[in-house]
């Protein structure tokens, strides 16, 4: 079991961005269509780095949009597995927030959980742990 706890920690995944007004909707916040595209992107490769397999999104749920997050902001995207299964992994992915010039603003903004499943070279489902 210790190993994949090492491997569930090794796995975890940091990602910082800034949002940039052409991220932005017309109310100056970060896109929600953007911020899935990110968070995907994110649970993709933490998957991938606990895995070291080839990897396919099935499903994501429950993207809870806390807080807006406007442009010129500075976030970071935490991607974790939460949980492993024969052929597939669960990731939780948040999105944290922070003002550019400021200190001690960081705040939870943006979670959600993505499912990944493991393919051979045929696309089909194949074992995640050897």
């Amino acid at each position: 079991m210790k190993n994949l706890k090492e491997r569930i920690y090794k796995s975890r995944t940091q990602l910082f961005k800034v949002v940039f007004p052409n991220t932005t909707n017309h109310y100056d916040t970060l896109f929600g269509g953007t911020a899935m595209h990110l968070m995907d992107e994110v649970a993709f490769i933490t998957a991938t780095r606990f895995s070291r397999k080839k990897m396919v999104t099935i499903s994501s749920s429950q993207i809870d949009f806390n807080e807006p997050i406007p442009a010129d902001t500075i976030i970071e995207l935490v991607g974790e597995v939460v949980r492993v299964g024969r052929t597939s992994i669960k990731v939780n992915v948040t999105i944290y927030q922070e003002e550019m010039y400021e200190e001690n603003t960081r705040k939870k903004s943006i979670e959600g959980l993505f499912t990944l499943v493991a393919i051979d070279e045929n696309k089909k489902p194949t074992p995640i742990l050897d």
